[in-house]
């Protein structure tokens, strides 16, 4: 059964003058995104595969997470678009059993919701979302996805 870990990155800072994709992240976030990986190993969830955002924080984030996986960096994760992000998780062609999404809101929130998940509220900074569906990735479309675990390292 597939499973796609979707996560928002680390709380980020906005130093004057730097610009969006270059924002790194905060102390906190590092915590936060080491609490995630831990979180992750603990629930036996260390993903085949990553594609992440190419934004230094999704990349911080990643790095945070001490997880080895080969990695993919996509534009397409940046540029925030849940329809575009979907088209990608479905053309996945070396099939993965469990991929880990690493990507920004507004779209990371949209996917879970979208995937069928309205216990998902809120997604803040470093949330967590795991999502199982049957069939293929190719088969991933909205209202397919169950829930099955999501946290925050604040517990929000």
């Amino acid at each position: 059964m597939p499973t796609l870990i979707v996560l928002r990155h680390a709380k980020a800072d906005s130093p004057l003058g730097t610009p969006d994709f270059e924002r790194p992240l905060a102390a906190r976030g590092r915590r936060d995104a080491r609490a995630v990986g831990d979180e992750l190993r603990a629930a036996g969830r260390v993903p085949d595969r990553v594609i992440c955002s190419p934004a230094l924080r999704t990349r911080q984030t990643l790095e945070e997470l001490r997880i080895d996986a080969p990695v993919d960096f996509e534009e397409r994760v940046y540029d925030n678009d849940a329809a575009a992000i979907l088209d990608l998780l479905r053309a996945q062609h070396e099939e993965p059993g469990t991929l880990l999404l690493v990507g920004h809101n507004p779209s990371m929130h949209r996917l879970v919701l979208d995937l069928g998940s309205a216990a998902a509220e809120r997604f803040p900074t470093a949330a967590t979302a795991v999502i199982e569906f049957d069939g293929d990735w190719s088969d991933l479309w909205p209202g397919i996805g169950r829930l099955t675990a999501y946290w925050t390292p604040r517990g929000h």
